[in-house]
């Protein structure tokens, strides 16, 4: 059909915007954007894996879809009897976080992706990835340690297809390094399956929902994406009908580090001050 392109030329899409054997990606896509592909999502992940070959891999954030997030923004006291009732949530089976795309689903699905068993921070990793989801912290699960600063270790890179400039989950990791006098925490409760059935489990991280501080205008992360391709970093392209980036992983927390350190000092010290 007219329009419809093939996970082949998908591919060779990907290898024009820079994707070569070996590399190790974390992947953010809109299938909207990217437009039809014959044989749909399944062709796209197909077309991805191609792209960095045997001796290579990638990740997606894949998140868990969870109807009691509710519960917690009510006092932890609360929590627990809240909770006690609600679906357990499990790595293979829950739903991903519906807000991060239909493909994040589909790679779930398919049964060549490795999950981590994480409710808040659960990846999807396939081919050489799967290493970075070893042994990944609990707590803290963007911060040190986890798949985020595996991946910029290795000299891995972030592939934005189409995806909206505030989606940018490598930032994240740039939180946690990036020096502050404070930074707003979070602890969540959370339904899990245990050695002998389920349990309340608490997941204590930065708020990766709502920042590190409120800093008004655009949402953060979009800006500093922003500022970065802006600075000649980075490479960019078409995959599919899609606009989409190729960018060194380590290279945008760098510069992510410097602009949060730049920009977020002055709201990060009121908050510091209302710490007190």
């Amino acid at each position: 059909m007219a329009g419809v392109r093939t996970p082949e030329e998908l591919t060779a899409d990907l290898q024009a915007l820079g994707v070569t054997e070996g590399d190790l990606l974390m992947v953010h896509a809109s299938l909207r954007k990217i437009g039809p592909v014959a044989g749909g999502a399944a062709s796209v992940i197909a077309a991805i894996d191609a792209a960095v070959g045997e001796s290579g891999g990638w990740i997606m954030v894949l998140g868990a879809e969870d109807d009691f997030d509710w519960v917690n923004q009510r006092p932890d006291a609360e929590r627990a009897a809240l909770l006690a009732e609600t679906p357990v949530f499990h790595p293979l089976t829950t739903p991903a976080q519906p807000d991060v795309g239909y493909l994040a689903e589909a790679v779930r699905r398919d049964p060549r992706t490795e999950v981590n068993d994480h409710p808040e921070g659960r990846f999807g990793a396939r081919g050489a990835a799967r290493a970075f989801l070893k042994d990944a912290p609990w707590d803290d699960y963007y911060g040190p340690g986890s798949p985020l600063e595996r991946l910029c270790r290795a000299g891995g890179k972030v592939l934005r297809l189409g995806a909206d400039p505030d989606t940018v989950t490598m930032l994240h990791y740039a939180e946690y390094l990036v020096d502050l006098p404070a930074k707003r925490r979070e602890r969540r409760h959370r339904r899990v399956m245990g050695p002998d059935g389920p349990v309340i489990r608490t997941v204590e991280c930065l708020d990766d929902s709502n920042g590190l501080v409120d800093l008004p205008g655009e949402d953060y992360f979009a800006r500093i994406l922003k500022a970065y391709l802006a600075a000649g970093r980075g490479r960019r392209g078409r995959a599919g009908g899609a606009a989409s980036e190729l960018i060194e992983a380590a290279d945008l927390v760098d510069f992510a580090v410097a602009w949060m350190g730049q920009n977020l000092r002055e709201a990060a010290q009121t908050l510091a001050a209302q710490q007190r």
